[in-house]
């Protein structure tokens, strides 16, 4: 379903839930600042001779104004496309050719770009990020073709897929003044009328080391990658950045409802109820319930959902949920599902406000929490392995402003919820006046459509 698609399923809590690092004691984060207010994040792990870097900026698309929306994400496109050293597709013609991965992403509340390298390989990592944190040549030809490929990925992965659609539509319903209303990838209209100039005027206030954390894990010491990100980081200069006016959601005053008509074989719900996000310094254990409560539901095949909605019932496909609270604003508790052939969107949106109101009246078992707590510790033994994973962590929470501590301290925090806990997160947060639902009603597909045409050119 969309919200496992999203990673903000509860199978394993949160992406950070599922990757907690060993204590401080046993495999300490090592930190620096550069004069230009760069930082540095390293972590050692010495069980294979590899490193993972990565390079993350604090910008997303809940950074951009109206009329920019999806500049992020271009930016990001267009950060492959050359320098004043290098050519177009160079950076990752040398990534390649040094036995390494690389790839970005962009997310509401950040971008981040990474590489996977044997250790001893790692400065080359560092002289390419630093080359095109400030020396990024946006060349208007280039930027004619990838605006073009951004504008295709977004016909395959939105407008031509309606589980997508319906949630990018709810999302504008959901929040009316939060920055998370708009798509990542940005509106239509907005992709076509943006210009190589709006390009290189974000790149110039966003990418700056000031505005950049570097985080480094696997077999290295960090007193060399301090030396390494002096000389390489060192000497760029920062930017003036002016912080963000906030854009807090109004206040919702009742329920929201919206119907989203596309060509689609089967019908989709989507609920959402406003939920917060964890705070720096803000010792609520609000948000670890509400992360125990999605688990309950749809952790896994013992889960409620998959236990009385699919198997007992049999009024739905599929049904899911999903919180996540390390996010840079407050977000949404979702729900979401197909119903059963024969059941309708009516009978599974029923069926899953029955078990929501069922954890506001009667408290979840010792066996539920067990398994819940059981789900939190393998995931951290499992996403441990991989060095990726924990320099996910530390850039994420760092970039948003929680601090890499928060990621040490989960699995304890989860391991003290209590069964009333979840009761009491259920009753306060999943009401009505709160809840915004989108519906996809499926309309006639169109046989006779011509195939979509291969994105060329696309990294992801």
């Amino acid at each position: 379903m969309l919200i496992k698609n999203m990673r903000t399923t509860a199978v394993a809590i949160t992406l950070f839930g599922s990757i907690v690092t060993a204590p401080v004691s046993a495999n300490e984060v090592h930190s620096h600042t550069l004069t230009n207010g760069m930082q540095i994040f390293v972590k050692q792990d010495h069980r294979a001779p590899v490193a993972a870097s990565m390079v993350w900026y604090k910008i997303g698309s809940a950074h951009e104004p109206e009329g920019l929306t999806g500049i992020s994400h271009v930016l990001e496109h267009m950060m492959f496309k050359g320098t004043d050293k290098l050519e177009p597709g160079e950076f990752s013609k040398i990534i390649s050719a040094n036995g390494g991965s690389q790839n970005a992403f962009t997310s509401r509340d950040y971008t981040a770009y990474f590489q996977r390298l044997e250790a001893q390989r790692i400065e080359i990592s560092f002289e390419l990020e630093a080359d095109r944190m400030r020396n990024m040549k946006v060349i208007d030809d280039e930027f004619a073709k990838e605006i073009q490929v951004v504008m295709e990925e977004r016909r395959m992965r939105t407008d031509d897929k309606p589980t997508s659609l319906t949630y990018e539509q709810f999302s504008a319903a959901a929040f009316t003044t939060s920055p998370y209303r708009s798509p990542v990838i940005g509106w239509m209209h907005d992709l076509q009328n943006m210009t190589a100039d709006d390009i290189r005027d974000w790149y110039k206030i966003w990418y700056a080391p000031n505005n950049a954390t570097l985080v480094v894990v696997g077999d290295v010491e960090p007193d060399n990658i301090f030396k390494l990100a002096e000389k390489h980081f060192g000497p760029l200069q920062p930017s003036d950045i002016k912080p963000i006016k906030p854009t807090p959601d109004i206040e919702q005053k009742g329920e929201r409802r919206i119907v989203v008509k596309a060509p689609a074989e089967l019908p989709y719900l989507i609920m959402g109820y406003k939920a917060p996000r964890i705070e720096p310094d803000d010792a609520s254990w609000e948000p670890y319930a509400l992360s125990v409560l999605a688990a309950i539901l749809d952790g896994d095949n013992s889960s409620r959902f998959a236990k009385h909605l699919v198997r007992e019932q049999q009024i739905a496909t599929s049904a899911g949920a999903g919180y996540d609270a390390h996010t840079l604003h407050p977000g949404l508790f979702l729900f979401d599902g197909q119903p059963a052939q024969g059941r309708t969107i009516e009978e599974l949106e029923k069926a899953i406000r029955a078990e929501i109101d069922k954890l506001k009246t009667e408290l979840a078992s010792d066996d539920e929490l067990a398994r819940v707590k059981a789900q939190v510790v393998a995931g951290k033994v499992y996403e441990k392995d991989s060095v990726f994973y924990q320099a996910m962590q530390i850039g994420a929470l760092e970039t948003i402003g929680l601090g890499w501590e928060i990621g040490e301290v989960y699995v304890d925090k989860i391991q003290q919820v209590t069964a009333e806990q979840v009761r009491d997160v259920a009753k306060k947060y999943l009401i009505d006046d709160t809840l915004t639902v989108a519906v996809l009603e499926p309309q006639k597909i169109d046989r006779d459509q011509q195939p979509l045409r291969p994105i060329s050119g696309m990294r992801h």
